[in-house]
């Protein structure tokens, strides 16, 4: 449950880094929690390969560890994207412009 509840807050951050670079933010959300999931449980079958079942606290720690990577990956691909807030205005500034 708490992991919901960290996604909700995770997701909207991911919304708002995609809209700051002109992408679209729902697109973005899904691909987080795809990824959270896939991560998530991609984590608990390695705890489970590496650990076996005899400690679940530590196998939640695990894929919410994980999960919480996917999250960090999602975060570093949409910051290396350039930001779309460029004005307009300053790229239409000329030399002749500039001078007194």
């Amino acid at each position: 449950m708490l992991d919901l509840i960290v996604l909700y807050f995770l997701a909207k951050s991911i919304g708002l880094l995609a809209i700051k670079k002109g992408l679209p933010p729902l697109r973005w959300k899904l691909t987080l929690i795809g990824v959270w999931l896939a991560f998530e449980m991609l984590g608990l079958v390695i705890g489970v390969v590496i650990f076996g079942t005899g400690n679940l606290y530590g196998l939640i720690a695990l894929g919410f560890a994980s999960a919480f990577g996917g999250y960090l990956l999602i975060r570093y691909i949409l910051e290396k994207k350039p930001d779309n807030n460029i004005d307009e205005d300053v790229n239409r500034i000329g030399v002749k412009d500039l001078s007194p």
